[in-house]
Parts: structure tokens; C-alpha cells; sequence
């Protein structure tokens, strides 16, 4: 009788969900479980945090998610995502802070929304207010080549200055471009640091120069300021980066002088690596002289 008993209570338990089911002592995996997910864009960082339900042999979009209506984008909560500074998402400014990310999703189009309001659970209800929009965009869904089984927010082809967060489920996938104003910011830094700086020390000069370089900035100027750093503390990897300023400004013949000291110094510190880059770039130079 008593096992009988334990049965019906058991059964009703598993019956009204995992919740209820911990309630009794019983820890059991969560449906839908949560994740939050953190990447370094730009200067700043953006973040995700939101609930993965499964496909489990279900229809997913046009019948569980309906096409034409706000969806949380997810399970359980609205999902949530925080970005630490300024941005452009599709072209649309947003401010720093964290926003409830929704979606209205169709077969050939879907919106994607900022919303300021981050208390709703869900799809907000009767409570969701449009006039909380942040902002709202379109963006295409995309085949996914490879079905996810669990509903996935991921980073993808990150920049120096952006990345693209992808929307996961099933079948489809649904990217969008986040970009980070990081010129400016850097370009701030160098001018104080380095322009007006005073006792600038050759990590500095090296680093302003690195990112003129690299960058498009005045190759003239990236020049002069890692001269200045390999003056001061000549190490291999900086000397080989004022090697590949000088072939860049078509001075070749300085550019083979410079990589050939880049290569003794990566021989005295044993570093094979910068030796065979050394040896690869002025195989290339020569051609070129």
C-alpha cells in the first residue's frame, strides 16, 4: 500500500514539472536550460543570457513559435542582452546597458527588437508596450546547414571593431551586426598618450605604431614612433613590424636591412617562429627591390 502510495505521489509530482519536483528533494535537469554567454567586442564586452529549449521532433517556427508575433526569443524570461559601451546593432544607435531582446519572426523577414524593459517574463503579455522599443530592425533568416537541436545565441566573424550574434533553432539561423566605435576611442588614447605624452616609453611608441599600421592610419608617422621603440628596447617582434612599415612604404631595401636584425634577435631568444617570418618576408622583398 505504502509503495502503491509513493507511486500516485511521484507520478503527480513529475506530472507538475521539475520545480515541483526539486520541491520533493528530487534535483531533475531543467527543460529549457539557462546559459549566459559573454564576448570581448571592441574596447567593451556584449553578453547574452537566455533559456535553450529543444526542438524534441516538434514543428518550431510557424507553429510553437507562430510566425507575425513578439516572441522572448527563447524559453522562461525574456532573454537578456548587456552591452558594456555604446554601439551600433544594423545601423541603429544603442546606448551601454542591458535591454530584453525579442523577435518577431516570419518565414522570409524577421524583426528583431531592443527593448528597454527587461521585468516582462516571456512575451510580456498584456504588459509588453511597444512604445518601450528601443529600437527595431529587419534581418533575412538564413538556412542553418546544420540543425540545432537546442535553441543557440552565438558570437560570429569577429572584427577588431564588431562581431555578428547569430539566432540558432532547428533549421534556421538569424545573424545580425553589432559594431563598436573603436577608432575613435583609440585613436583618442594615442593622441593623449602618445602625441602629447611626455616620456613616452617604447611600449607605448610600439603600440601607437602597430595600430597606425595596421589600421590605415599615416605609415610616415607609424615609422618614426617604432624607430623610436626599437631605439630604446629593440625586441624582435618590434623590429620585424617596422620591417613590414618600410615594405609597405616601398622601401624595400630598408625593409630586408630591418627584417635581417628582426631575425638575429628571434635566433638569440630561440623563437623559430619569427625566424621563418623574417626568412618568408625578405625572400619577398628581394623580388621586389
Amino acid at each position: 500500500m505504502k509503495k502503491a502510495l509513493f507511486g500516485i505521489v511521484l507520478s503527480a509530482a513529475l506530472m507538475l514539472g521539475a520545480g515541483n519536483v526539486q520541491a520533493q528533494g528530487i534535483k531533475m535537469p531543467a527543460a529549457s536550460p539557462s546559459q549566459k554567454i559573454e564576448q570581448a567586442v571592441g574596447l567593451g564586452t556584449i553578453s547574452v543570457e537566455y533559456s535553450r529549449p529543444a526542438v524534441k521532433n516538434r514543428q518550431i517556427f510557424g507553429d510553437l513559435v507562430p510566425y507575425g508575433k513578439v516572441w522572448r526569443t527563447g524559453a522562461n524570461a525574456s532573454t537578456k542582452i548587456r552591452f558594456s559601451e555604446d554601439v551600433t546593432v544594423e545601423g541603429n544607435k544603442v546606448p551601454a546597458g542591458e535591454y530584453a531582446l525579442y523577435t518577431i519572426p516570419d518565414k522570409n523577414e524577421w524583426t528583431v527588437i531592443i527593448h528597454k524593459n527587461t521585468k516582462h517574463w516571456g512575451d510580456g503579455g498584456q504588459d509588453y508596450n511597444q512604445a518601450e522599443d528601443l529600437v527595431r530592425f529587419k534581418v533575412k533568416p538564413e538556412q542553418n546547414p546544420r540543425k540545432a537541436e537546442s535553441f543557440t545565441i552565438n558570437f560570429a566573424n569577429l572584427t577588431s571593431d564588431g562581431a555578428d550574434v547569430e539566432i540558432m533553432w532547428d533549421n534556421v539561423v538569424v545573424p545580425f551586426t553589432v559594431k563598436a566605435d573603436v577608432d575613435s576611442k583609440v585613436m583618442a588614447q594615442i593622441d593623449q598618450h602618445v602625441v602629447k605624452g611626455t616620456n613616452v616609453n617604447p611600449n607605448l611608441y610600439a603600440a601607437a605604431a602597430s595600430y597606425y599600421m595596421e589600421n590605415g592610419h599615416d605609415l610616415k608617422q607609424a615609422h618614426e614612433w617604432m624607430k623610436k621603440a626599437n631605439e630604446k628596447d629593440p625586441k624582435f617582434w618590434n623590429v620585424h613590424a617596422q620591417a613590414k612599415i618600410e615594405a609597405q612604404l616601398k622601401n624595400y631595401k630598408a625593409a630586408i636591412k630591418t627584417a635581417e636584425k628582426s631575425m638575429e634577435l628571434a635566433k638569440a631568444a630561440n623563437n623559430q617562429d619569427y625566424v621563418r617570418l623574417n626568412e618568408k618576408a625578405i625572400a619577398e622583398w628581394k623580388k621586389m627591390k
